[in-house]
């Protein structure tokens, strides 16, 4: 079975489109830009990579040992591609340059944004597929997401902690959308029934039409009992977060895969509920 978590966030058509810029830079600039964030090359006779140009064989040193696939290693490599874009534009050059709007395009097909600035950041970040550009501060979400991408496969106990922060964050965030005022100490239960109350998704305040059948309020009541029981999960010892004597016995990847995979459907249900024009809430507000 294809485990996802290791697939590549990255694409190559990204990485040659920024190696490409190495061409203008000087071969000590190359590799300070890669060493300023923490990476090392890879031993040359190690390099699968050929090309007569010195300064793009030592890009690649650098490239070839990043494991495309751990997001933490990504995030680092990102701010890397940041500081060639800027080492290699020109400040007084009027609007965007050809060799950056191939850039820009290609980082949009891996999910990726690239802004005026030359900062480049997630819209569509593994397990949550939606565009966190409509949220005014998407970072704690995106925290957690790391989270689960780092301990996914190989700590399902801090994965499924961190499936609970993943919707206790989300829930901050959309309250914070709202303008809702959030209790200093509310219990994760208390947001999520707080947040479908002011999304007009509890089954007391549900209007007409689709968002008002039967089957629609059973899936949302489905929806919260979710997002509860991933809490009440992680509270009995099964994620981390609170210290025990003894390990939990039997936790495996499965249960966590389960527990993120429910915690991502509680979030977009959430997210696209905040960001839909036309859903009820904005209705009411209005």
């Amino acid at each position: 079975m294809t485990v996802t978590a290791h697939r590549e966030l990255v694409s190559p058509a990204v990485r040659n489109a920024i190696r490409s810029l190495a061409t203008d830079l000087t071969i000590r600039i190359v590799s300070e830009l890669w060493q300023d964030h923490g990476f090392v090359p890879i031993p040359p006779d190690e390099l699968k990579y050929q090309d007569p140009g010195q300064r793009r064989t030592e890009f690649m040193l650098y490239a070839e040992g990043v494991d495309w696939s751990d997001q933490n290693q990504v995030r680092r490599a990102l701010l890397v591609f940041e500081d060639f874009i800027r080492a290699c534009r020109n400040p007084d050059e009027q609007g965007t340059p050809r060799w950056l709007e191939d850039i820009r395009v290609r980082l949009e097909r891996d999910g990726f944004a690239l802004d005026q600035e030359g900062r480049i950041s997630w819209t569509k970040p593994p397990f949550l597929a939606r565009d966190l550009s409509t949220v005014s501060d998407a970072s704690g979400i995106m925290i957690e997401l790391e989270r689960i991408r780092r301990d996914l496969t190989t700590d399902p106990q801090g994965a499924i902690g961190a499936a609970k922060q993943l919707i206790e964050a989300t829930a901050k965030t959309a309250l914070r959308e709202l303008s809702i005022e959030i209790e200093k100490n509310a219990a994760l239960p208390s947001l999520i029934s707080t947040v479908h109350k002011e999304l007009r998704l509890d089954a007391a305040s549900a209007p007409e039409g689709p968002d008002g059948s039967k089957a629609i309020k059973k899936i949302l009541s489905g929806a919260v009992n979710i997002a509860v029981g991933v809490a009440e999960l992680r509270n009995q010892g099964f994620g981390s977060g609170h210290g025990q004597a003894s390990a939990p016995s039997g936790l495996g990847v499965r249960h966590a895969r389960l527990t993120v995979n429910a915690a991502v459907t509680w979030c977009e249900l959430i997210l696209d509920t905040l960001a839909d024009p036309a859903a009820p809430w904005r209705k009411s507000s209005t």
